[in-house]
């Protein structure tokens, strides 16, 4: 054999930063092969029992090492004759001319039997090339012989030194060739290449998470596109490939999504006859000829769309994947503030955990690399905001932060928006009042009956809390004269047309200085100085040009009277002097008088049967535009939990009432106080 030798020491080749991993030494090797254009690389080993390598070695069918130019391939280190043939139709990943060497990580020889076609006299000539670790500045070529092979290259190895069978049959060296070529072998998965293990194929499906299609045409030109996502961080940066029909790699682009997210590995191919002529340069500008470079517009076209699809890929991968792992640890961890466990708290802790995914989504960094402590600070910080008015604020600090696009801008506004925490706490407060007034109602009527009067206790209380009656009242009046009431009526009906009565403060005070302004009608009768002791109103917008109003009278009676005829004439003259006067007989004005008192006696009971076939509960009587109700105390309790006890129950209201009143509870006086 020819002795030859390298343009640099063995020693500085050890030192150059060879792989330290056997297997990537022999994924050297692999990448090898098909920058010498093979498609098919075999891998084969034996061992004995003990795992003791009795054969090892690693075949491709490329074009072969051209004794020609051996010089050239082995002979120079850090540098390559494959850089300097570079092919941009054809990707080239050994250019530094130093995989050569990687077997000394496990093996002390390498020999190399190539053969390529000899264009000069036509004809296949075999030669072998020997390395050995010792002498790695050296290397041996026997002379070249005429064979009937096919052009390839097998390198063999031997005197192995820390590798053995077990560890080339194994999953994780499996793995480890699927995350390595699994990208490669996609990418030329029409042309057939392959690894082969003993026989076995490496098959990239194995770090396949996903494939999604994405086919479009743009300015006329058709583009089959193919986002994958790799299970595992793949051996290889994060690129657009841009293949022709013929699926000759004609560039690349980086994803820009390198580094952005953790463990969002992906690449994505782009196949088009748009590329038979597209020739990426160094520099913008129009490109010469016929061939079209990055310049092209619709090649900018191409990546705008390309991005979009990585850009919600990536928000996908981290909403499903990434923040749901981030919502699991921070759970695990006690992350989170503690939360009571019924269904409003439930309602809270859900709010946190979707803001907090959602500003995952927009920016993954701001809770990475974070201690436990500075996580608790920060979901802390977040769950005061939520519970408070300050929720949109959110967006404005995160704003200072990092930077946000528009559409990220827009979803977070509207997870911010969706539900308003501090909308619910009053929700549930006014809740839990209202509960409050029914028990109180109960201990007064059922419990304090002989403390409890009619104007002191039951009036003070019902009025305060007219929503007794029906949503969206506004109080008239409460124990007026009937010249009073209807003045105030009347008032309110006019202010109805004018603003809209929201109650807030600077309308609140021009509706007082209005109201004292008016010129008052006058009533005759001397029924107008009867005393209803409710008197509530509201406008109906009816499905015609006009709108109704819908007035409620209520007559409240002391918890030992029982409700008999007596009580019903009341509410009878009430209404008659009502529609005697011009102003308030509309017939769009309707009138529900309605009685509540501790029991009915048989008289009542008669006129709910008589009446019936209105299909009204508790219904009295019924003529034109009125209608007259009586009610016990236990009605509307039971009327009130009817509408109310599911929500109660949701929020996981605890009726802790009794142990509330207990400094009050015989006392009617203090405990009206207490809960008004």
């Amino acid at each position: 054999m020819k002795k030859n030798k390298t343009q640099i020491t063995s020693k500085s080749i050890v030192q150059s930063g060879l792989p330290s991993d056997f297997r990537k030494s022999i994924s050297e090797y692999i990448w090898n092969g098909f920058d010498a254009e093979a498609s098919v690389i075999d891998i084969f080993f034996s061992a004995n029992e003990v795992g003791t390598l009795s054969e090892f070695s690693i075949k491709d069918n490329g074009k072969g090492i051209s004794f020609k130019t051996i010089d050239e391939t082995f002979g120079y280190f850090l540098d390559s004759n494959k850089a300097k043939s570079f092919d941009n139709n054809r990707f080239i990943k050994g250019k530094k001319g130093k995989g050569r060497f990687s077997f000394q990580q496990f093996c002390d020889e390498a020999m190399w039997k190539t053969t390529y076609y000899d264009t000069d006299n036509q004809k296949f000539l075999s030669y072998n090339i020997e390395i050995v670790s010792s002498n790695l500045d050296d290397y041996k070529t026997s002379d070249s012989i005429i064979t009937n092979e096919g052009c390839g290259t097998t390198v063999h190895f031997g005197s192995f030194t820390n590798l053995t069978g077990d560890l080339l049959d194994s999953s994780e060296f499996t793995s480890f060739l699927e995350s390595e070529f699994g990208w490669f072998l996609y990418l030329n998965k029409n042309r057939n290449f392959a690894i082969n293990v003993n026989k076995v194929p490496i098959d990239y499906n194995n770090v396949v998470e996903k494939i999604t299609e994405y086919p479009i045409e743009i300015e006329g030109k058709a583009f089959d596109i193919s986002f994958i996502l790799w299970k595992n961080k793949i051996n290889e940066r994060y690129y657009y490939y841009f293949l022709n029909n013929e699926l000759d790699e004609k560039g690349r682009e980086h994803t820009k999504f390198n580094n952005k997210t953790q463990d969002f590995c992906h690449s994505v191919y782009v196949i088009s006859d748009y590329f038979d002529k597209f020739s990426r340069t160094e520099n913008e500008g129009t490109s010469l000829g016929f061939e079209k470079n990055q310049s092209d517009s619709v090649y900018k076209k191409l990546l705008i769309f390309l991005n979009k699809i990585v850009s919600d890929e990536e928000k996908n991968f981290i909403r499903n994947k990434k923040a749901e792992k981030l919502i699991e640890d921070y759970r695990k961890n006690n992350i989170f503030p503690k939360f009571r466990s019924n269904q409003y708290d439930n309602l809270r802790k859900r709010d946190l955990e979707v803001v907090v995914k959602e500003l995952y989504c927009i920016n993954p960094k701001i809770f990475q690399n974070l201690r436990i402590p500075q996580q608790k600070t920060l979901v802390g910080f977040l769950n005061l905001l939520l519970d408070s008015e300050q929720r949109e604020n959110i967006l404005q600090i995160l704003e200072n932060i990092v930077e946000i696009s528009e559409e990220e801008r827009e979803e977070l506004a509207r997870v911010l928006s969706k539900t308003k925490i501090s909308n619910i706490t009053a929700l549930v407060q006014l809740l839990e009042k209202r509960k409050n007034t029914i028990n109180t109602i109960q201990r007064l009527v059922f419990d304090l009956e002989k403390f409890t009067n009619e104007r002191d206790h039951i009036q003070v209380l019902v009025e305060n809390n007219y929503w007794l009656f029906g949503e969206q009242y506004h109080l008239v009046s409460a124990d007026d004269n009937f010249e009073k009431t209807l003045n105030n009526y009347l008032y309110f009906l006019e202010q109805e047309e004018k603003i809209k009565f929201d109650k807030d403060e600077e309308d609140y005070e021009v509706l007082q200085k209005n109201k004292n302004e008016r010129k008052r009608t006058v009533i005759e009768s001397k029924e107008k100085l009867k005393r209803p002791d409710i008197f509530i109103c509201r406008k109906n917008a009816s499905s015609g040009f006009l709108d109704e109003e819908e007035n409620i009278i209520v007559e409240l009676k002391r918890p030992s009277v029982i409700l008999t005829k007596v009580q019903y004439d009341q509410l009878e003259n009430y209404i008659r002097f009502i529609v005697k006067e011009p102003k308030f007989n509309s017939d769009l004005r309707k009138w529900k008088l309605i009685l509540i008192g501790k029991d009915v006696d048989d008289y009542i009971k008669d006129q709910y049967e008589s009446h019936k076939n209105k299909g009204k509960k508790f219904l009295v009587q019924a003529v034109k535009n009125y209608e007259i109700y009586a009610y016990t105390w236990d009605d509307i309790v039971k009327i009130f939990d009817h509408r109310h006890q599911f929500l109660l129950d949701k929020i996981g209201y605890k009726d802790d009432f009794i142990n509330e009143i207990e400094s009050v509870k015989n006392n009617p006086q203090e405990l009206v106080r207490k809960v008004i």
